[in-house]
């Protein structure tokens, strides 16, 4: 039941900045950010195995460092790395958490030799908001449901997912017209929204898209929830209803896709099959179509807003960039004609490096075992930092500076290391979507820049709000010209 209180902090919620977000002078910030506490072991080691204890601390008292971790994140991240090096806990959530910073110590976890790590760190966030979806799923259960889910991203299908999408993004972005100075987070949430519906279901968003996009957000923002328990108008609260809500909006359009042979995604894993006969389930298809629409619109949103925002800040990439996608023509664009922006190409790395989509992938290691020589005993609950990674300075030239020809084919400073540069994760469990994310950003800026020129005020900087995915805390603000 949806109480007054509910109502009432979901409004809120959307147009007012969370505590973690609230503007302080620069210098408070700075006194926070600096502020140690007393380091100490995470575990002793096994007497005679040689390894090391990992280093850290606690931070303040109950919280931890779970406030410093949603309001700085990056910078967070980056100070904790040069205190303590690649491997160190830290007290967030209630827990002790184990963070592996910079590309060595992320290989370990994500290539995963001796198979010690296991997904199962991301259930002590989201796992009852996106239960059983592909990213929480492990070893040969996870092998078998990516397995059947390529049927759905073969290239053949990713085509087809762009020639859908087309028209949504043009209507969509022309429709901005009206609004010269929009939020273009929540413009460009919206949209996202109404591709992945269109794409992946064959469906108009209609009257349920605003309930539907709310639920997303209120599952995504649900995992770092301080109160994990439904007391009402807080997040987990919120996160328990939108994930009861998707499961009947997914349950209730599903036997029509059983029955037919449509062309989008929620169509294609209800048909997917192997060539030994395996399929998915009713539940496993609503599993993964909650799961991938969320990581669809999401990760989408994110990267098209940060690239939007860097090219309103660099003017000059965004007229080369205009004049690739002028030079295409007035038709709608397919993966072919996509894959010649190549200024566009450049831009996207660029901003995926520097707002890295999910910032943290957890994982519980499932025995003890070592990395870089610390130990790891079994249970320990650990975060990867892409976002750590792409400002590690002995594989990035001026790593906080706008730079997408670091991208390019004379320099390709992401070849630096293997785990350099990873906005889609690595191993077994690299995004199965990146693909399709790519092209639709690509699109969608392509759409962006053959109708408007935009920029934001002189010496306005970007503040992002880590309390889940990284979000623009004021919407991003920015004046759009018609060309």
């Amino acid at each position: 039941m949806v109480t007054a209180v509910d109502r009432m902090t979901e409004t809120l919620r959307e147009r007012i900045p969370p505590l973690t977000a609230v503007p302080l002078p620069r210098a408070v910030d700075n006194r926070v950010l600096r502020r140690q506490w007393p380091s100490s072991e995470f575990a002793a080691p096994p007497a005679g195995s040689g390894l090391k204890a990992i280093p850290g601390d606690p931070g303040p008292p109950l919280l931890g460092h779970t406030v410093r971790m949603m309001r700085y994140g990056v910078p967070y991240g980056l100070q904790r790395y040069e205190r303590y090096g690649p491997v160190w806990w830290s007290g967030a959530f209630g827990r002790r958490i184990v963070s592996l910073t910079g590309p060595d110590a992320t290989q370990v976890a994500l290539v995963n030799k001796d198979k010690a790590f296991s997904q199962e760190g991301w259930r002590f966030f989201i796992e009852r908001f996106f239960n059983r979806g592909l990213m929480l799923l492990d070893f040969g259960e996870h092998h078998t449901h990516r397995r059947i889910m390529q049927e759905a991203f073969t290239r053949d299908r990713l085509v087809g997912y762009v020639e859908s999408m087309g028209p949504t993004l043009r209507e969509g972005v022309a429709s901005w017209a009206s609004t010269p100075n929009p939020r273009l987070y929540w413009s460009l949430k919206q949209l996202t929204l109404d591709v992945a519906t269109r794409v992946f279901m064959d469906m108009p968003s209609g009257a349920d898209a605003l309930k539907i996009n709310r639920a997303f957000v209120a599952c995504v923002r649900a995992a770092t929830a301080v109160v994990r328990r439904p007391v009402p108008g807080g997040r987990w609260r919120a996160g328990l209803r939108g994930r009861r809500l998707l499961e009947r909006y997914f349950a209730s359009n599903l036997p029509a896709k059983r029955a037919g042979e449509g062309t989008d995604l929620f169509s294609a894993l209800c048909h997917a099959t192997t060539d030994d006969g395996e399929r998915f389930t009713d539940a496993d298809v609503i599993n993964h179509m909650i799961f991938l629409m969320m990581a669809a619109h999401d990760t989408s949103t994110i990267t098209s807003t940060a690239a939007a925002y860097y090219l309103a800040k660099h003017p000059e990439w965004q007229e080369r960039a205009r004049e690739e996608s002028l030079a295409l023509g007035d038709e709608l664009p397919g993966t072919e004609a996509l894959d010649r922006l190549d200024t566009l190409d450049l831009v996207i790395k660029e901003a995926l490096r520097l707002v890295a989509p999910v910032p943290s992938m957890s994982r519980k290691t499932v025995k003890d075992t070592e990395v870089l020589g610390y130990y790891l005993p079994e249970g320990t609950l650990v975060g990867v930092s892409p976002s750590v990674n792409h400002f590690d300075p002995n594989h990035w030239t001026d790593p906080h500076t706008f730079d997408p020809e670091r991208f390019n084919a004379e320099r390709r400073e992401d070849k630096s290391h293997r785990f350099a540069w990873m906005p889609f994760g690595g191993g077994a469990h690299k995004c199965i979507g990146l693909h399709f994310g790519t092209y639709e950003v690509k699109a969608l800026l392509h759409e962006m820049l053959r109708r408007y020129r935009w920029s934001v005020p002189r010496g306005y900087q970007v503040r992002w709000d880590y309390v889940s995915l990284p979000v623009p805390v004021d919407g991003l603000p920015i004046d759009l010209q018609r060309i």
